[in-house]
Parts: structure tokens; sequence; C-alpha cells
């Protein structure tokens, strides 16, 4: 067989076993980070992917060990077979699938029921999230619990508490008769929401290669040049907004549990192979070569 370049048989074990133990730890932090986030609205669990080193192949040669084609046209000797030389990670992959939706009755949470984000203002721009758990800023704005105000189609949206709805279009309508008095029951006691004044419109996009944008953190998510730039949803491709529901996580906890014994176990399998080649190592240099 050809001579390659690279670790020998022996050492090639070694770098072998430490790449899986390598790509196992990377997965293991993925699945803790998905635990961690069980409870987070609007969380999407991420998924290691990985893939094989190139492949080394393996030529035919002499029976005394020398080429029988001329010197440096090795890659015309017959192909026997190959070797794998270990794994690595290839990416951590977004699954967005639909979270179950929990209703909260608080005017102020908002769920997107379909394909979609939220915009919201932050110093590094306009970013993107899934989690509605919204609250009323200090200074009257719709804002996420990091502070970032939610933008509609004019800006960001300024409203009063009990004062205001929010239809499955993404349309925000505010009571005019009880502007001054926004914390009063009697708009609602007194079925008067039909003097509603459309005060904006939700703000939500999408994106082309939505398995690109970036986590950045905080429950964000900003564009990347794979992902392409934001474009604002018109009807008819808009997810569906329900007011006082957030969306829960799609983090199966159970499943996770699972999948982090199945690393466990991968994990101490490659540490017992590098074990292994440590072992023959030291019965070479230290029995073999002696002799």
């Amino acid at each position: 067989m050809e001579r390659q370049e690279g670790p020998s048989t022996v050492i090639r074990g070694l770098y072998t076993g430490a790449s899986g133990m390598t790509a196992q730890q990377i997965r293991l932090d993925a699945l803790s980070n998905n635990l961690a986030n069980v409870d987070t609205s609007g969380y999407k669990r991420d998924v290691a992917v990985h893939k094989a080193f190139a492949q080394l192949l393996l030529r035919r040669t002499g029976d005394d060990g020398v080429y029988r084609t001329p010197f440096g046209s090795a890659d015309r000797a017959p192909v026997v077979g190959a070797i794998g030389t270990g794994v690595e990670t290839n990416e951590l992959f977004t699954e967005f699938e639909q979270g179950a939706l929990k209703e909260t009755e608080s005017d102020f949470d908002l769920a997107l029921d379909g394909k979609g984000f939220f915009c919201v203002q932050t110093p590094q721009g306009e970013r993107y999230t899934r989690s509605g758990d919204f609250i009323l800023g200090k200074e009257g704005y719709l804002e996420t619990k990091g502070g970032y105000p939610v933008l509609g189609e004019a800006g960001p949206i300024r409203v009063k508490a009990n004062n205001f709805q929010i239809d499955k279009d993404g349309n925000l309508f505010v009571n005019r008769r009880y502007q001054d008095d926004p914390f009063s029951l009697v708009a609602r006691e007194e079925n008067t929401w039909d003097q509603l004044e459309k005060l904006d419109t939700l703000k939500l996009v999408g994106f082309g290669q939505d398995r690109y944008i970036a986590k950045q953190g905080a429950n964000l998510w900003r564009s990347t040049e794979e992902s392409g730039e934001a474009a604002v949803l018109g009807a008819g491709s808009r997810p569906k907004v329900l007011q006082g529901f957030v969306e829960a996580s799609n983090v199966n906890p159970v499943l996770e549990m699972v999948r982090m014994i199945e690393v466990n176990r991968a994990y101490e399998a490659n540490q017992k192979s590098i074990q292994s080649e440590d072992s023959m190592l030291g019965k070479l240099f230290g029995e073999v070569i002696r002799v």
C-alpha cells in the first residue's frame, strides 16, 4: 500500500479519537444551552452538525513496496480502499420549528404563529426576535425585557396600558375615548372598543435563507451575508399575531437529555480508543523497539 503523508497508522488513531472527543464536546455545549433555555420564550434549539475530514486513499504497490508507476505518478496506482481521518464540526444549525403557544392574558405578550420575526431597535441597528414577552417602558414604548423598542412600520410603538389591541394581522389599535385615563377598565366594562383608531402595524420580517441568520444573545438574531437582508412581510405572507400569548421554546427536555446521554457515551468511546492507542504506543517503544 501507498505510504501516506501525515501521522502513522498508530498516531492517526490518536488524532481520530481526539477529533471525535472535540466534536462531542461542541455537541454537548449546544445541548446544554438548549436545556438552559427550555423556559425562554421564542427560543429555537441549536443542533451541532458534523462532517468527516477528507479520507485518505490507499493504493496498491508492488510486493517489495516499490511503485511500478513512474515516480511522481502515484495517483495512477489502483485504489484499494480508503481510511477515515476523523470528524469536525461543520455548523451549529438552528431549528425554527414552531413552539407551543401559551396563554398569559397580558396585553403586552405577543406570539407569532408561522414564519417571521419581530423587529426591535438596538444600538447596533435592527435586530430580530421570536420572543414576544414585551413590557411597557418608562417612556411608554413597547419594549423587550432588554429595553429595546419594538418597531412598527412607522417606527417605535408608543402605547398605554389597558388602551390598545392588536389583531391577528399585527394592526395596533387604541381607544381614543379613554386615552387620558388608560389605566381605567371602564372601557372594557362598557364595551366601548368600537371607538378604535389604528395607530400602527407591527413590523414583521422574513429572510430568504433564515437558517443562516446568526444568534447574538438576549434572544435576538441578526442578518448575515448568507441569509440576506430582512424583508418586510406583506399581506398573505405574514404570520398570525396572537395578543395575550407567548411562544414557548421548541426544546423538548426529554429528547435533549437522551441526546446528552448519547454524547457522553460517544465521548467515552473516543476516550477509550485514545487510551488503547496510547497503550499500544507504550508497548511499541517500551518492548518492541528495545528488542
